[in-house]
């Protein structure tokens, strides 16, 4: 199987990571990270995209806030698929990161998920290798399975406390 790559512009957005990392290690993908900024390392960011593929990545997440070009620089070397996670910060509350991210030209998509949806675009990730992986989508299926027994669990709860 392929693996992820997630890059974060700035070690801030780690606590983001951590919940991409958390959902890829419970569906036992295996993943790489590394902090590249779009502005301040393009070299490093150029270099790791162009190399992506032949290194056996399948799915990169880039995780960025404020301006939050990272997805669309890391789109624009590549054509494996993109997700970028918009990353909260103190000026905009992340509305500056969530329309740098999702607002890409023609022929240079990046997925996006929601402000610090780091969990998500794991399982977006997972969901992308999965499409010729068929233990991976019974390990999605699993998942998706556990979190409505967890729901269905809280509402006996609910009717039992009503």
């Amino acid at each position: 199987m392929r693996k992820v790559g997630l890059i974060m512009g700035s070690d801030s957005d780690l606590p983001i990571v951590e919940k991409a990392v958390a959902a890829l290690k419970e569906l036992g993908i295996e993943y790489e990270a590394h902090v590249y900024s779009a502005h301040r390392t393009p070299d490093q960011v150029d270099a790791f995209t162009a190399g992506a593929y032949d290194n056996g990545f399948g799915v990169l997440i880039c995780f960025a806030g404020m301006a939050a070009h990272l997805a669309g620089a890391v789109a624009a070397r590549t054509v494996l698929p993109v997700i970028g996670v918009p990353c909260k910060s103190a000026a905009l509350d992340g509305m500056d990161a969530l329309l740098s991210t999702v607002q890409m030209p023609s022929g240079i998509p990046v997925a996006t998920v929601a402000i610090n949806g780091g969990a998500n675009a794991a399982i977006l990730a997972a969901e992308i290798l999965a499409v010729y992986d068929s233990a991976l989508q019974e390990k999605l299926k699993a998942k998706r399975k556990s979190d409505a027994d967890k729901v269905l669990s809280k509402d006996a709860d609910l009717l039992g406390r009503l």
